[in-house]
């Protein structure tokens, strides 16, 4: 069906797991797989989605962790929606206004506090600083991991030397953690998070001004995908 085709067209490859969850998510939300119906089939939907099954099993296990989808063995099995859908908190409804303004200042002030940081001569101290952060937040617990992913983030905020950016880059990290909290935790979105946070601090110690912009850039749309594929 057309809004089949237009919601499981081929994702883009930086946050492969993150658009699967979204685009699920999406089609699960609009009711175009609805309560007891069955996601189409693994085989197909990977190919139609651009990834590789391991991808969306790995997405398929994260929904059903989180109550959304069951997957059923046997001649008749599949994925399929749970039937009734986990009931979202009043909490959980968010303005899509709210959500786009608070995720249009992160991008904002934290692509450019990576530019930034990685375009200035970093002392000792600050290159310390940001190494033991991103090992404190690569072997962070899941109860512990968004406390580290903030104090690193904040780190290369810091790294810029101006205080009213990190200011800045606390004010936006504070409102998206208020929505990252009312989401579930993804243990594949955590690794894939750390890979790129490898990626941004290497830059930034590097002295490469616009590779830790693109990848700070990539590493937030990936937090975007699924604030959106839950919260919208």
């Amino acid at each position: 069906m057309p809004l089949e085709d237009a919601l499981f067209r081929p994702v883009r490859a930086g946050n492969a797991f993150e658009e699967t969850v979204e685009r699920l998510m999406q089609a699960i939300r609009l009711g175009v797989v609805g309560p007891g119906e069955r996601l189409p089939a693994e085989r197909d939907l990977a190919t139609r989605l651009g990834v590789s099954r391991v991808t969306l099993r790995e997405a398929i296990r994260s929904l059903q962790d989180a109550g959304y989808v069951e997957s059923r063995r046997g001649r008749y099995g599949g994925t399929f929606v749970n039937s009734p859908l986990p009931a979202p908190a009043p909490d959980h409804r968010v303005d899509p206004g709210e959500l786009a303004d608070a995720l249009t200042l992160r991008t904002a002030v934290e692509t450019g506090a990576a530019e930034c940081a990685a375009g200035r001569a970093l002392g000792p101290v600050e290159r310390r600083n940001l190494l033991a952060r991103l090992a404190e937040c690569r072997d962070a617990s899941v109860d512990s991991y968004r406390r580290k992913d903030s104090r690193l983030h904040l780190a290369i905020a810091e790294a810029t030397g101006s205080a009213s950016l990190t200011a800045a880059v606390a004010d936006a990290r504070t409102r998206v953690n208020a929505l990252l909290d009312r989401i579930p935790l993804l243990p594949p979105n955590l690794a894939h998070s750390n890979e790129q946070h490898e990626l941004i601090v290497t830059y930034i110690v590097a002295g490469d001004p616009e590779a830790a912009r693109r990848a700070m850039a990539e590493h937030l749309d990936g937090t975007a995908l699924l604030l959106r594929g839950f919260l919208s």
